[in-house]
């Protein structure tokens, strides 16, 4: 896997000749950000060697390279996920690949269902903390100490600079925003009644099948990591509401410009 990701990293290396300011990966629905790019190279997953590809409707499969306010980014439209089926080494990827581009920054994005009573569907979140409950870690087994070490530090997975630029970035145009603890399960099901009352139960706000092994990893390589999350559904005891997949791409539709707002302030003012 280790020869797989310097291989890769060394195909992009060639094509973009430049070390980008930030990677930017593109969850459900959030695939419009990548029209505010203004492209240099567009690579399409299947021509990047071994690189994965994306099964998922919402996830183009396209890696593009460009200028976002003034800054060189590298942005995946389309992640991979546990659930489709790929290892973790397979989810975190393009992560490890990122790192060894000499990337710093790490922007991420997500869907997810909302148990804090004061969310509401299309609500921007932050995340602030999580809680990893997938069956699998993304660095177990053999460490490779050129990444990082084996015990990784998690004291603070998502960059509080980062945080406040982006909050001052929503304060600035009016934008109501959230800080939140995601949960991270394996999905493909959307959680029950229960379940989502078990995520509020042990601290979280919000529930997803995705992000939490690429902040693990990136924090592995020291990387600086930021997620932002869309509330795309309702849940908990009390609340039996039916969802489906078009429903979370609605719901991510009607609050991206809020979203694009608040990444190109952050992607601006970072430093």
């Amino acid at each position: 896997m280790l020869e797989k990701i310097k291989g890769t990293a060394q195909f992009i290396r060639n094509i973009i000749q430049e070390t980008p300011d930030f990677a930017i990966v593109l969850g459900s629905g959030l695939g419009k950000l990548q029209n505010e790019v203004k492209p240099i190279h567009v690579l399409e997953y299947k021509d990047i060697p071994d690189f994965p590809q994306t099964t998922v409707a919402g996830h183009s499969g396209k890696l593009i390279y460009g200028i976002l306010e003034g800054k060189k980014v590298l942005m995946m439209s389309g992640r991979f996920h546990y659930y489709e089926g790929h290892s973790m080494e397979t989810v975190t990827f393009p992560v490890r690949v990122f790192h060894l581009l000499g990337i710093k920054s790490l922007i991420l994005s997500n869907a997810c269902g909302g148990v804090n009573p004061a969310y509401h569907v299309a609500d921007i979140v932050i995340l602030k903390d999580h809680i990893n409950m997938m069956p699998e870690h993304p660095l177990r087994g053999r460490n490779i100490d050129s990444f990082g070490p084996r015990f990784v530090d998690m004291s603070e997975p998502y960059n509080k600079k980062m945080i406040a630029v982006a909050e001052e970035s929503a304060k600035q145009n009016n934008i109501k925003i959230h800080q939140g603890v995601y949960v991270a399960l394996q999905g493909p099901t959307f959680e029950t009644p229960a379940e989502y009352g078990m995520i509020k139960a042990i601290g979280g706000d919000m529930v997803g099948m995705s992000t939490v092994p690429e902040v693990i990893v990136a924090r592995h390589m020291k990387m600086n990591v930021f997620c932002i999350s869309i509330i795309t559904d309702l849940g908990g005891p009390d609340i039996a509401f039916s969802v489906s997949h078009e429903e979370v791409l609605n719901a991510a539709d009607k609050a991206m410009p809020n979203v694009i707002t608040v990444v190109k302030g952050l992607v601006k003012n970072y430093r």
